[in-house]
């Protein structure tokens, strides 16, 4: 997501698209895809049944504005219509969605269905509004739905010959897939498309992973830094680096991603940093009872055969087009272990199918019950004593596979595991995975803990329990939601024990939604919130930690203290949601985030009085008043005040990210259209008189920065 806002939403998501759709006059780089349309907000669980039926003021206010700016600011290309019903039909079955992108956006691309959606429109227990795939093709085809990812549409020639569509109507949906193929060039020869010879070898070249490392800095958020503990100027000899998110390279990323050919998790980063201090590592504990913590498996139990002669696995790199292909090409190697990424290298080194099989032996070291598996991308089969335990085979994102079994200490068992890759395709990775019985890794962590000077833990969640459709059998997670919104409870109590060494303890956290810390914002000096932040996230983590970057991100979303302060999940009025409706006091508020340095604001300029309907610029002097350098981002935000109606408590309008060097001031500049003054009243915007509150500054204006001069604000007449 990018937040809770439809103003920061829409203004992340037109450049996002531009950037993927590129700037050549004439032909296209990708076709960019809004989804999903619209209304598209959870619960995962009844996503393929439930009907969403928001209130027109909430439409136009909340639901619609950002869909909006990627239709007519940034010029997407394709649509991607949601699972769910909207106001009785399924978004990809809704005449009324397709309208309002046509008829009322001027969307010109064609609109695409969510993978297997039409099954929903006639499939037992989901919407139950066709009979069967022909009245669903004909149905969604009918309201606009020009493609289908799934494998409903081939049904269409029995829809024309039962009279449900005509032929017209398939090649009204023909042409517009046909122009989106012509405009990235699909029919010209390759001399004239400037995209046609891209490698994919490009998107990851030393300028793309310098910019990955800035983007991680600059999303960084640093929401708590009592007593100046941070950042770490005088590098301590000792640190201790604790939790299960320090050192796991899928957390780097999130979900649905692509695989960097290099990587820092926080671990590597603090160690590459802080090279004069003894930095120590211990997990402390899974990142939620019921989830195991996967480890690869050390080559010192594994062997190439049942004499145990020699440690490692044999590996059969088989040059064929499926597993155990026998046409293929073979040759066979020891490896110490699985736990390989290939990269944009899948293993036969040419972007041809190919497997790999490896097989061996595994020696426990002690009896207990083991969780055993793998995890590969895009496919893999693990067998144990020729049992299959573990496997995966998806394009489209991918998770650890395993199974519990009882093992016994020095007895040999048989592994094999397959692998496959696929042509074309990048990211390829496996790893065969285990968690062993252990000793305590809570007594471990508390005693690497006891020795430090300072304690680093890396919490929060896991790609392996936020998604799309999970499947988790984990407290406090339902399906890929949260029912819970506190830290896993495993984690919670390693925190406050770890606490309780009276050792100075920062919390980095890693998720990608807002967590409730309650008790560590009470208690912890440090906190720090670094999301999934992507292939350098270690490096830009030990870089906050030290100082060398000054973190600058602000939330964009809000940080409630409980799940229980919220209307229930289902409910899709926006009251009491989001800071433009929460009457809360949030732990950590929508915009929020705190600097190295501090920031004064003054002169806030802006006319006093405008006609209703006329645009209106503004302009603040910001001086850093601190001793470092750093970035300010720069929030407007506007109310209406004594309006009639429902109107938010306050709007975010406008941002900037400025840089200054300690000292140094300079004059921001915002230019609010007649929309962004205007308010919704009953089912459509109006532009009226009344009285604005313009506010600028570092966050929303609270008592506390208007009397630090951290935010500054002023109210306006609009007139008639």
């Amino acid at each position: 997501t990018y937040g809770e806002d439809p103003y920061l939403t829409g203004s992340l998501a037109v450049q996002f698209i531009r950037g993927l759709q590129g700037d050549d006059p004439r032909y296209l780089k990708v076709i960019s895809a809004v989804k999903h349309f619209a209304v598209h907000s959870g619960p995962e669980s009844t996503r393929h049944s439930f009907d969403v039926r928001p209130s027109t003021h909430d439409m136009l206010e909340t639901y619609l504005p950002h869909f909006e700016r990627a239709v007519k600011e940034g010029g997407a290309r394709c649509v991607m219509c949601a699972y769910q019903r909207f106001e009785g039909m399924p978004c990809c079955g809704s005449t009324f969605l397709e309208g309002m992108l046509r008829g009322e956006w001027g969307f010109t691309g064609f609109i695409v269905s969510d993978c297997w959606a039409l099954h929903d429109f006639y499939r037992e227990g989901r919407h139950g509004v066709a009979h069967d795939r022909v009245e669903a093709a004909a149905m969604a085809l009918k309201a606009g739905t020009d493609q289908n990812c799934g494998d409903t549409y081939p049904v269409l020639v029995e829809a024309v010959e039962r009279g449900l569509v005509s032929v017209e109507e398939i090649d009204r949906s023909v042409k517009r897939i046909m122009l989106a193929r012509m405009q990235l060039g699909q029919f010209d020869p390759d001399s004239v498309v400037p995209y046609a010879n891209r490698h994919a070898y490009e998107v990851d070249e030393i300028n793309h992973q310098a910019l990955a490392g800035d983007v991680a800095r600059a999303s960084i958020v640093l929401l708590k830094n009592e007593g100046n503990l941070l950042p770490l100027d005088d590098a301590p000899r000792k640190i201790a680096v604790i939790g299960p998110n320090a050192d796991d390279e899928h957390l780097l990323y999130g979900n649905y991603n692509g695989f960097a050919r290099q990587y820092t998790t926080p671990l590597q980063g603090i160690r590459d940093r802080f090279r004069d201090a003894t930095v120590t590592y211990a997990p402390g504990c899974p990142v939620a009872d019921g989830l195991p913590l996967l480890r690869a498996i050390p080559a010192e139990y594994l062997y190439t055969d049942a004499t145990l002669n020699e440690h490692g696995l044999h590996a059969t790199d088989r040059h064929g087009d499926k597993l155990n292909d026998p046409t293929g090409v073979e040759e066979t190697l020891t490896w110490t272990g699985i736990d390989h990424h290939w990269g944009y290298d899948p293993p036969d080194g040419d972007y041809a199918d190919g497997t790999v099989l490896w097989t061996g032996v595994l020696v426990p070291p002690v009896t207990g019950d083991y969780v055993i598996g793998g995890h590969a991308y895009p496919r893999f089969e693990l067998y144990v004593d020729d049992q299959r335990v573990a496997n995966w085979l998806t394009v489209h994102e991918t998770n650890p596979s395993y199974t519990i079994l009882r093992l016994q200490a020095g007895r040999p068992y048989r592994l094999r595991f397959e692998y496959a890759g696929k042509k074309g395709m990048s990211g390829a990775f496996a790893r065969l995975l285990w968690d062993p019985p252990a000793e305590s890794l809570e007594e471990e962590a508390i005693a690497t803990a006891r020795d430090a000077d300072v304690v680093i833990m890396c919490m929060g969640l896991s790609p392996r329990l936020e998604g799309e459709e999970m499947r988790v059998n984990v407290e406090g997670f339902s399906g890929g939601d949260r029912v819970d919104i506190g830290l896993p409870r495993v984690q919670q109590e390693l925190i406050r024990k770890i606490h309780a060494l009276g050792k100075p303890v920062v919390l980095v956290l890693l998720n990608g939604s807002a967590l409730a810390v309650n008790w560590e914002a009470e208690h912890l000096s440090a906190i720090i919130e670094a999301w999934y932040p992507g292939e350098a996230g270690g490096e830009a983590i030990a870089d906050v930690l030290s100082g060398d970057h000054n973190p600058s991100g602000r939330l964009p979303v809000t940080f409630y203290k409980s799940a229980d302060d919220l209307p229930p999940f289902d409910d899709y009025d926006m009251s009491g949601r989001t800071y433009r409706y929460f009457t809360g006091e949030p732990l950590y508020p929508f915009g929020h985030g705190l600097s190295y340095t501090r920031f004064a604001y003054s002169n806030l300029k802006a006319p006093g009085k405008i006609r209703a309907g006329e645009p209106l610029e503004i302009s603040v002097k910001v001086k850093n008043v601190g001793d470092r350098a750093g970035h300010e981002v720069v929030q407007l935000y506007t109310a209406r005040e004594n309006a009639p109606g429902r109107v938010p408590i306050r709007s975010l309008q406008g941002f900037a990210r400025v840089y200054l060097e300690a000292g140094e001031t300079r004059r921001v500049t915002f230019s609010l259209s007649p929309r962004q003054l205007a308010r919704v009243d009953g089912d459509h915007l109006v532009t009226d008189s009344g009285l604005v509150r313009l506010s600028v500054g570092g966050g929303q204006p609270s008592a506390a920065l208007l009397a630090n001069g951290e935010a500054i604000e002023k109210q306006i007449t609009l007139h008639d």
